[in-house]
């Protein structure tokens, strides 16, 4: 489906981390301009390199002159147990600039929805994190949303499974020798590549739906062993070894995965946003990555 255009963003992403580059990246191809913010000076240099005009949020005369030009705001960066760091340092930034922003994005996660037990979930759902870091998710989308309403902004949520794209997925995890193969009997989750994820925010910049939430996922829930089992395949490596799910090797936020069994819905992404995942299941995903990673 073809997009509407979209004059050249000027867009600031508070969280200046894995996909808040990309999406940085992406303003800058639509020949935009491109502000994120770091606490880490090696971080804004990074940023810096790559053509990214890099903010320190503490410096809020800094953090003001990016909003005041700012036409949209995508926040990637995690709450916290005091609530949504990007929330407490923008709507001052917001009020002192008297910045209007055509759009703000706050990226969530898929732990909002909790363990459906190999269920479907939907955005209308009834909202049951089984986590604290889900729980402080919640908080955070329902903060933003009211915020938005008491600016008379237009504030999107995006709930995001797990990311995967170039230097983070199972190929490199395969590559590099720290894979692991965690098999839990009927456990299926969805992913999404940080393109698709990226380009789904851009096409709701040009169909904004105030407050509207949107679960962006790829097209197919997998269980992890058969997507591990799927790298290891294309890579001509063996299986990684397979460990329990309370093995020390097991890092914290892999554990977090395997506590919610759920299928994702994106069909409102799809209907309302117009947008189409360009790798609607991982094997499309990882057959790119190991494709580009094998040009010259």
């Amino acid at each position: 489906m073809t997009q509407p255009a979209l004059a050249a963003p000027s867009l600031l992403v508070f969280g200046g981390g894995y996909l808040g580059l990309e999406a940085a990246r992406e303003a800058l191809r639509r020949q935009g301009r491109a502000f994120a913010t770091s606490r880490d000076p090696a971080r804004r240099a990074e940023l810096t390199a790559a053509g990214v005009i890099a903010v320190d949020p503490a410096d809020a005369e800094a953090l003001k002159a990016a909003v005041a030009v700012a036409s949209a705001i995508l926040v990637t960066a995690a709450p916290d147990s005091a609530g949504c760091p990007g929330l407490k340092a923008l709507v001052p930034a917001l009020t002192a600039s008297g910045a209007y922003p055509d759009w703000i994005g706050y990226v969530s996660s898929t732990a909002v929805y909790g363990d459906r037990a190999g269920g479907w979930a939907f955005e209308d759902d009834d909202l049951n994190a089984a986590s604290v870091e889900g729980a402080r998710r919640v908080r955070a989308e329902q903060d933003w949303l009211d915020a938005g309403r008491g600016m008379g902004l237009t504030v999107q949520i995006f709930r995001l499974p797990a990311i995967y794209g170039p230097g983070r997925s199972p190929l490199d995890r395969l590559r590099d020798g720290t894979a692991r193969l965690v098999k839990k009997p009927g456990q299926v989750f969805n992913r999404i590549h940080v393109a698709d994820a990226v380009s789904a925010f851009f096409a709701s910049m040009a169909r904004p739906h105030p407050g509207r939430a949107y679960t962006l996922a790829d097209d197919e829930p997998a269980r992890a062993d058969v997507v591990m089992a799927g790298a290891a395949t294309r890579l001509n490596l063996p299986l990684p070894p397979e460990v329990a799910l309370d093995d020390p090797s097991v890092s914290d936020a892999m554990r977090r995965f395997y506590n919610d069994n759920k299928r994702l819905s994106n069909a409102r992404a799809k209907a309302e946003l117009g947008w189409r995942p360009k790798y609607p299941t991982w094997r499309e995903g990882l057959d790119a990555l190991i494709s580009s990673s094998s040009r010259p």
